[in-house]
């Protein structure tokens, strides 16, 4: 399984990005430009997947783990982000909260 660090994503450029963590948990605060398919969603979702390259952000990388080694598995280009939205955050980087 390929992975970035969190360092890594933040020098990304174009690559997108999903976060399979919960709606609750993204509205909370996530990785700017990140899009929502919450792991519980993301079987019934996967038109909705980049067809080229992307990244795969979970809070703490397990989640995410587990998600890019099923799209691996019928063929996605994935990467998982080693420490997830958690290390994110405690690096001090910026979020992006969604306004109510």
């Amino acid at each position: 399984m390929k992975s970035i660090t969190v360092a890594e994503l933040a020098e990304r450029s174009d690559t997108p990005l999903i976060d399979v963590r919960e709606r609750d948990e993204f509205a909370r605060g996530h990785v700017p430009g990140a899009v929502n398919i919450p792991l519980s969603e993301i079987g019934n979702r996967l038109e909705e997947l980049p067809a080229e390259a992307f990244h795969v952000i979970c809070q703490i990388g397990g989640r995410s783990a587990r998600v890019v080694e099923a799209l691996e598995a019928r063929g996605y280009d994935v990467t998982n982000v080693d420490g997830g939205t958690g290390e994110w955050v405690a690096q001090g980087r910026e979020i992006a909260i969604p306004s109510a």
